[in-house]
């Protein structure tokens, strides 16, 4: 099965649960071959969506497409080509980690021509694999939970917290396989609260909020759009002092050491100015994803969402 249009398409999506609104009309598009991340804080609607996604859930309203399919209706066509690890990953504790794998396998009802290869680079063993589920440490968990997502080559694969419990080599070879997968042609929906994580993966992000959609936007441009961090050290020994105008960057000081937050357009000419200060030593960092993160729950004044800029892949509304 090979989709022709977008991997994954939701339109107005809508779930309730009672008067609790889960998600509400959630509109992204994930391209064909992206790796592609889902952002924000326990209870913003992350994992019901992605439930919608894999079939586990039906909307209470609006419209959702995996690989051209109905996930609910077209469940038994989708399956083979669909590869999931849930956040909270539930097994039969009395299935050996080899037996647990058969049956997911035979569940999705496809053959699975990478088990071996991916039990050998997650540092899966065979004893490991003829051990009870329950003699099982977290990790190790996790890494049949990963096996057990990519083992039939999926065209689409959903993660949901992926590296939970995985010790940094297995991390290492994680990172490896979703370069991999991006590289032929599979596509990834990454859902993680390591923003590290998803800013080394990932091409764009969704980041959610209350349900609601908070942006749609490439990592690269959310970290250009945030503030520089600029960190001086003085020579004087004065400590900290008066700085001209530099109050709107939230200045942090440490005896002659002082950070600030400059906004991009901003800092060529504040650093003409800063300079002028006997000044023995400078940085300049750009913001990574987790400052860009948290600078748009702070500053956006609503759930509207914002979808500026080009490299948002989605029609939009009137």
């Amino acid at each position: 099965m090979r989709a022709t249009g977008p991997a994954i398409e939701i339109s107005s999506l809508t779930k309730r649960y009672g008067r609790t609104v889960g998600v509400e009309r959630l509109d992204i598009t994930v391209g064909t071959g992206e790796v592609f991340g889902f952002l924000g804080p326990n209870g913003a609607g992350k994992t019901t969506t992605l439930r919608c996604l894999v079939g586990l859930l039906k909307p209470t309203a609006g419209r959702v497409r995996v690989l051209g399919l109905d996930p609910v209706a077209d469940h038994r066509a989708l399956a083979p080509a669909l590869g999931y690890l849930p956040g909270e990953l539930r097994l039969y504790p009395e299935l050996t980690g080899a037996r647990t794998l058969d049956l997911l396998a035979r569940l999705s009802r496809a053959p699975t021509p990478r088990r071996a290869e991916l039990c050998e680079r997650l540092r899966l063993s065979s004893g490991d694999l003829g051990r009870p589920v329950a003699a099982y440490s977290h990790g190790t968990k996790q890494k049949l939970g990963l096996v057990q997502a990519l083992q039939h080559d999926p065209e689409l694969v959903v993660l949901d917290e992926p590296t939970e419990g995985l010790d940094p080599l297995v991390q290492e070879t994680f990172y490896e396989l979703l370069a991999e997968a991006a590289a032929a042609g599979r596509t990834v929906l990454l859902s993680s609260h390591v923003l590290p994580e998803v800013q080394r993966s990932c091409g764009r992000v969704a980041i959610v909020r209350k349900g609601h959609l908070v942006t749609v936007r490439s990592v690269a441009a959310l970290r250009e759009a945030r503030a520089r961090r600029v960190r001086l050290t003085f020579s004087d020994g004065r400590g900290r002092r008066p700085l001209p105008g530099a109050e709107r960057w939230s200045p942090r000081w440490e005896d002659d050491r002082v950070e600030l937050l400059i906004p991009p357009h901003e800092v060529v000419a504040a650093l003409r100015d800063l300079l002028t200060l006997p000044v023995t030593d400078l940085t300049v960092e750009e913001a990574g994803l987790e400052e860009a993160f948290l600078d748009l729950y702070r500053d956006a004044p609503g759930v509207r969402p914002d979808v500026s800029g080009q490299d948002v892949r989605r029609e939009e509304r009137p």
